[in-house]
């Protein structure tokens, strides 16, 4: 929620796992979150966070919106 991403947003579409068993599927947003859990690899990274705010630091620049 810090992000204010959906957790497809937050799939790294170019992984093997992705394109072998994802790509194509209209998952709701649960079975996302489930299926990063289930493949961490999955998610895209680094995920900076505040108490208050989260980015994902690509490019590194972005870590400057959350200090």
């Amino acid at each position: 929620m810090k992000l204010n991403l959906s957790a497809f947003d937050l799939v790294r579409t170019h992984e093997a796992i992705y394109k072998s068993d994802y790509k194509g599927l209209e998952l709701t947003e649960d079975e996302w979150i489930s299926t990063l859990i289930e493949h961490p690899k999955l998610m895209k990274r680094p995920i900076v966070e505040t108490q208050l705010k989260a980015v994902w630091a690509v490019p590194a620049e972005e870590i400057e919106k959350v200090l």
